[in-house]
């Protein structure tokens, strides 16, 4: 894991987990509206390998998605960034907020930050988004990323037999427009 990473914007840090981000996870994977588009709500056992899946990610790859953490408050939001599992459709920049923090721009802001490191950092050629076909935000935002329908995907076991679109963008895309 790079040492002392931390990516700032505006309104938000956003760094790799650490041990105190993982009562609000607990929180925010028990809430089913949150959950509906990640396999609905999980117990505490369940969050913790999906934690530890992430900070091993981080030690293993060198990157995974990361801790959003609320500036004014310091508080943690949710995980948002990259993303590349073994068997995955590509490479992706992935998002999901704890529902307080819905539709104040956020997610926009913290995936812009991340698909710039992960273009910039992490020498990505393309950026894609799996989404579930009923996850309109999710949709939403991933078009105002400027990523285009691509059809859809196959995700790896256990997620094999769940629909999901994938969007998608390539770096000369989004310097483009950046």
């Amino acid at each position: 894991m790079p040492v002392g990473l931390q990516l700032e914007t505006e309104r938000l840090i956003l760094r790799p987990p650490r041990i105190e981000d993982f009562e609000p996870w607990v929180e925010f994977a028990a809430d089913a509206e949150t959950t509906r588009f990640l396999g609905g709500p999980q117990p505490r056992a369940v969050v913790w390998r999906n934690f530890l899946t992430l900070v091993g990610a981080w030690q293993i790859q060198g990157f995974a998605m990361f801790s959003v953490i609320e500036k004014s408050s310091g508080r943690w939001m949710g995980r948002i960034g990259p993303w590349k599992p073994e068997g995955w459709p590509g490479t992706e920049v992935g998002w999901s907020l704890a529902r307080e923090f819905w539709g104040r721009g956020y997610a926009l802001e913290a995936a812009r930050t991340s698909i710039d490191w992960a273009f910039d950092t992490l020498g990505w050629d393309e950026v894609i988004h799996s989404i579930a076909p009923d996850n309109r935000s999710s949709i939403v935002l991933a078009e105002r990323l400027g990523s285009c329908y691509r059809g859809t995907g196959q995700l790896p076991e256990p997620y094999a037999d769940e629909a999901v679109g994938i969007w998608a963008q390539s770096k000369a895309d989004w310097r483009a427009r950046r």
